[in-house]
This record gives structure tokens, sequence and C-alpha cells, in this order.
């Protein structure tokens, strides 16, 4: 490039639009403390008690809950802040997409819970993904639902991530745009919506030269909709649902993914999905690649 263009090389790689990145010699951590820590203070939480956890696991958010209209400007702010501070932590992927349906009209639960996941960054400001170096460089997909996840219109939710090598760098949770009548057919909607992801990236990773020859595995947690998957036959159980889902059959059929089962221990997309407990959040969040930078071998400060 310095033979094209009129450049100066500044050497490695320290800070990009505020996310900050860390070297080591086996891994690259990347985090948006400095980030978090403004938005602290902005909203006035600088002192305030961590919690171990974004969202309470037994708690679930409604529209109309009747504690009152919360300041609506201050609402998107925070959810906004929040939505950006996801580009280095997916552990708040959850937490934050969900909040960000509450946009118009929020409540004051609503506006307690945001604050909330400001109090679970407060305990967690070091922390950032980290990319092992010397990984073998495959590309790998885990989708997972929560079958009647939004109690408003009984719609599933779906979550996804992918991972090259280690840790994630393409996760996502998304709102079914239809009512699933079964947790099989959650599941089936959610892998095909991850499969047009992994098409995607299979798509950008051979422009990079990493030309992914054999199917992206697919990790589901669901034997039956994996079944309905490998089933080129549409039958009873599959006759109503909408067309577009189907695709992920020729896509498997191509080579180009390969849905495979998994244990639901492991199911790492299941954090994009709901509200969990503590053993088992702290349990997904580190196989997603969310660590302190205390943790790193040789680390610098942050």
């Amino acid at each position: 490039m310095k033979e094209k263009y009129e450049m100066t090389d500044l050497g490695l790689l320290h800070h990009f639009l505020g996310i900050g990145v860390i070297h080591t010699d086996s891994s690259i951590f990347i985090h948006q403390r400095k980030y978090a820590s403004s938005l602290l203070n902005k909203f006035g939480l600088t002192d305030c008690k961590p919690v171990s956890t974004p969202l309470v696991a037994t708690e679930k958010l409604i529209k109309d809950d009747g504690s009152g209209a919360a300041d609506e400007e201050n609402y998107r702010k925070l959810v906004g802040s929040l939505l950006y501070l996801t580009a280095t932590r997916p552990d708040v992927m959850y937490a934050a997409s969900l909040l960000a349906r509450y946009m118009h009209g929020p409540s004051n639960k609503h506006y307690g819970t945001a604050k909330r996941v400001l109090r679970y960054v407060k305990g967690t400001l070091d922390y950032g993904l980290m990319y092992e170096k010397g990984k073998k460089a495959v590309l790998m997909g885990y989708c997972d639902s929560d079958w009647g996840g939004s109690i408003e219109d009984s719609k599933s939710i779906s979550g996804y991530a992918f991972s090259f090598g280690s840790g994630v760098f393409s996760w996502a949770f998304v709102k079914q745009n239809c009512v699933a009548l079964s947790t099989t057919e959650a599941e089936y909607v959610s892998a095909s919506e991850a499969t047009t992801q992994a098409i995607w990236l299979r798509f950008v990773l051979e422009d990079f030269g990493e030309l992914q020859a054999d199917a992206t595995p697919m990790k589901c947690d669901n034997t039956s909709a994996i079944s309905i998957t490998k089933n080129p036959v549409f039958h009873q159980r599959t006759k109503h649902i909408n067309r577009r889902y189907h695709f992920i059959k020729d896509a498997l059929q191509q080579g180009v993914i390969d849905l495979v089962y998994c244990l639901t221990k492991d199911q790492v997309a299941d954090i994009f999905t709901k509200a969990l407990s503590k053993e088992r959040f702290n349990y997904l969040r580190d196989k997603l690649g969310v660590l302190s930078a205390q943790s790193l071998k040789g680390s610098v400060s942050v």
C-alpha cells in the first residue's frame, strides 16, 4: 500500500473509533473501557454498586407495566450508548437489543433495567474480546432460539454467533417475523436466519483470501430441527412455514453449511436469546471470548 499511496506507518494499532487494542505475544484484545467509563459518568453511575449479570433471569419486560413514564430522551440516549458498546461486548447484546424495543414510551421499569445494565458494565469495565493467534482459520457458527420469547406477540427470539479460530466476531439478536408453533419450528427459523449470515461471511472471507473449502459447521441443540433441515421432503410439520426459510435445505445440500448437534450447555448463542443465571451467563461469556484484560498473558494496563 505504501508503494501505491502516500502514507506513513504509525506502527501497531492501539486505538480506533473508541475501541482500544492490546497486542500480546499470543493474542489480540479489543475493548471499550474508556467509552464505558464515560457512559457511567454521563448517566451519574460512576459510584454505583456493580451487579453480576445485565438482567435478572426471572424478570420479563412488557410494554405497559404500570410503573409510570420515564424520560424518553434520556432513555434513548442510554440504550443507544449501550448498543454502541456491543461492538466489543457481545455479553450485553441481548440486554441492549431487548431494551431497544421500548424506545417509544419507555417506563420507569425499562429505564431502571437499562441502568442495571450499566451497573453490570461498571463491574466489568476492563472486559473485551480476545482473539488468540495461531488458531486454525475455520468459520464456525452457533444458532439458538427462545420459543415465544416476546410476551406481547408470542414471537420467538433468534440468536446466532460466528467465530473464526477463536473468539466471536459476528453475532445478533433478532425477533422472528412469524409466530412459531413449536420449539422445533423456532429453531428451524433461527438456523435459516443464521445461514444467511454464514453465506455472507463466506463471501467476505473469500475476498480476504480465506476461502472456506468445507461446509461451515452450524451448531444447533435441537435434533428435530436438524432432522427437518436434512429431509428434502416437505411434510405436515413444515408445510406452513414461510418459504423463505426453506432455502437452508439448499445450502445444506450444496455443502455451504453443515447443521450439527451440540449439547444445550455448550450452545453459545443461548446468551443472545434470554436472560440467564449468573453461573450460566459467566460460562457462556467465557465461551464467547469475552475476558478481563487482567487475564491476558503479558498484558498492559488499560
